[in-house]
């Protein structure tokens, strides 16, 4: 039996998974992205160590807090969750765009309309996770998922978008993977749901799916990537 204080040494030790969710807004008591990151703190992964960390939902700072996180813990891996009301499944998002485009004013009252995220930069950034071979391993165990064509132009996007472009442009971090997850609401909030139970263990098997699969499902299958 490993001693305590060796225990916590060997989770020090152990790489990061660095996993986000945000605040309430809109006038929410709770927001389920929050909910299941802070499920997953803490936990142990395909011997990773998972840390949860919340985002503010306001445009600019949600990006400065993000970008501290990442140099703090140098994660290998940086999974941002964020709620799509009206989903019914955990959907991992295939691609970012640079704009703001707010139907709602953020918490900080904010609301951008066709504003650039990252002036000059590149139109859009995919994302680096193995996101089909994480929905097909999601699926196989019974949870809802789907790979996402739009993150929207709110919050969740930005960070999205600035996540990638953060780790395409930072030398230090080239071997981090990142990408974005958005979760439905939970059942007391309202619906198509999932209980936060089964969106930890969905969000819990595609983590360990980004950690495991180096090449995506349809690169496996002799198909153009």
């Amino acid at each position: 039996m490993v001693a305590p204080t060796k225990q916590k040494a060997l989770s020090l030790r152990a790489p990061k998974v660095l996993v986000t969710g945000f605040d309430p807004f809109g006038g929410d008591s709770l927001n389920p992205s929050w909910q299941a990151a802070q499920a997953l703190h803490g936990r142990r992964i395909a011997a990773h160590s998972v840390v949860a960390a919340q985002l503010p939902t306001v445009f600019g700072q949600s990006l400065k807090v993000l970008g501290a996180l990442v140099r703090e813990h140098e994660p290998v891996l940086v999974i941002c969750l964020g709620l799509a009301a009206g989903r019914g499944a955990i959907s991992i998002e295939r691609v970012g765009i640079n704009i703001n485009d707010a139907r709602i004013p953020d918490n900080a009252g904010r609301q951008p309309i066709d504003e650039t995220i990252i002036p000059g930069g590149p139109a859009a950034y995919f994302s680096k996770l193995p996101i089909k071979a994480m929905r097909a391993a999601i699926e196989a165990k019974g949870i809802p998922a789907e790979v996402s064509q739009t993150a929207g132009t709110f919050v969740c996007n930005q960070v999205f978008y600035g996540l990638m472009h953060l780790l395409a442009t930072d030398r230090g971090l080239k071997a981090t993977r990142g990408g974005f997850i958005h979760v439905p609401l939970l059942p007391e909030i309202g619906d198509p749901s999932i209980p936060l139970a089964t969106l930890v263990e969905g969000l819990r098997i595609g983590i360990r799916t980004a950690l495991t699969t180096e090449v995506d499902l349809r690169q496996q299958a002799g198909e153009i990537s």
